[in-house]
């Protein structure tokens, strides 16, 4: 006898609202989800940061574009900045975690992601968060007169009360980055989005103001999210993503951070996707209105960009893509 199909579970999304270049990432992950998952039982929420003394301008989105995200089936959460704002603005997906609902659980993306595929079908356990192995090793970063990644990490494990030696990957060897808990914070997951939230912030700000010896000459911005994130997640039970989540920054959803190398980059299925799910005029409309969008999208340049590149024999480091794109003047954000 055949089993019934597993009940899909539900949980919510997150991702960042903010005034310019967000706002349109927004409208397209909207789009993506609702065009990829169409079963997705959960709520949509943008979690939007506030005017404030931490804002030297207003970071709201605008109301045109929130009017389109709440069509396409999103709610617009406001939050304050008591933490981070402008001298800090990946500290919004930090502090954005407060307007979720307490116990509901969670998976938060950068908003320059698309959904690509079915997000219901990827069997997350809530109960043991993880998150995004999509990195490179750029923090700690190697310095003349450093102790090493075992020093530095171990004496942020030790300033929370954290056991160290449990995190470690020892299939890789001793002082080589990828033997260390690191994540790219481009999505993370967790069964409870205050908790989580409340230790982010309080592990964030932690190292920001009081850093450890062995990482003062470290830098911290932009890396600040991803320090302290492999902390939270080891502290609530969880560890690195298992194969069954390699859907995500896999079939199921591509981190593109920026869509000139997303066009530089990507397969011809993803690029084809992408200017699927911009097509419809109501979205066109308003991604429009975003002129690099506009440029890219809709006038093709992306194509130009494109061109540029052998998908089959693309430079090593991503610092050399960026920059024949940026010589072309196709480098827009």
């Amino acid at each position: 006898m055949s089993q019934p199909p597993a009940t899909p579970q539900t949980f919510n999304i997150m991702i960042v609202g903010q005034g310019g270049r967000l706002e349109y990432e927004a409208l397209l992950f909207a789009a993506s989800l609702r065009d990829a998952s169409p079963g997705f039982q959960g709520r949509l929420i943008v979690a939007e940061p506030q005017p404030g003394p931490l804002w030297d301008r207003d970071p709201r989105m605008s109301q045109l574009v929130k009017d389109g995200l709440i069509e396409l089936g999103a709610e617009i959460a406001p939050f304050e900045s008591k933490h981070f704002g402008q001298s800090y603005p990946y500290g919004n997906k930090i502090e954005g975690l407060s307007v979720l609902p307490a116990d509901e659980a969670f998976v938060f993306f950068d908003t320059d992601t698309l959904i690509t595929g079915d997000l219901t079908e990827v069997p997350f356990d809530f109960a043991r968060p993880a998150a995004s192995m999509k990195r490179t090793g750029t923090w700690p970063v190697e310095e003349l007169y450093w102790p090493g990644y075992a020093a530095i990490w171990k004496s942020l494990y030790d300033k929370f009360g954290l056991a160290f030696e449990s995190t470690l990957d020892r299939d890789q060897p001793d002082e080589y980055w990828e033997r260390y808990l690191y994540f790219n914070a481009g999505w993370f997951f967790g069964g409870d989005p205050v908790a989580f939230g409340q230790r982010f912030a309080d592990y964030a700000t932690a190292i920001r103001n009081d850093p450890t010896p062995e990482m003062v000459i470290q830098p911290l911005d932009p890396w600040l999210d991803q320090v302290a994130l492999p902390l939270v997640i080891h502290a609530l039970g969880g560890g690195r993503p298992p194969p069954a989540l390699n859907g995500l920054d896999g079939d199921v959803t591509c981190h593109y951070r920026a869509l000139p190398l997303l066009y530089a980059t990507g397969t011809d299925a993803q690029i084809a996707y992408l200017e699927k799910v911009a097509a419809p005029n109501k979205i066109k409309k308003l991604l429009k209105l975003h002129d690099p969008l506009k440029r890219l999208i809709y006038q093709k340049r992306g194509h130009k960009v494109r061109a540029l590149f052998d998908r089959n024999d693309l430079p090593r480091r991503e610092q050399a893509i960026r920059n024949k794109i940026k010589s072309t003047g196709f480098w827009l954000r």
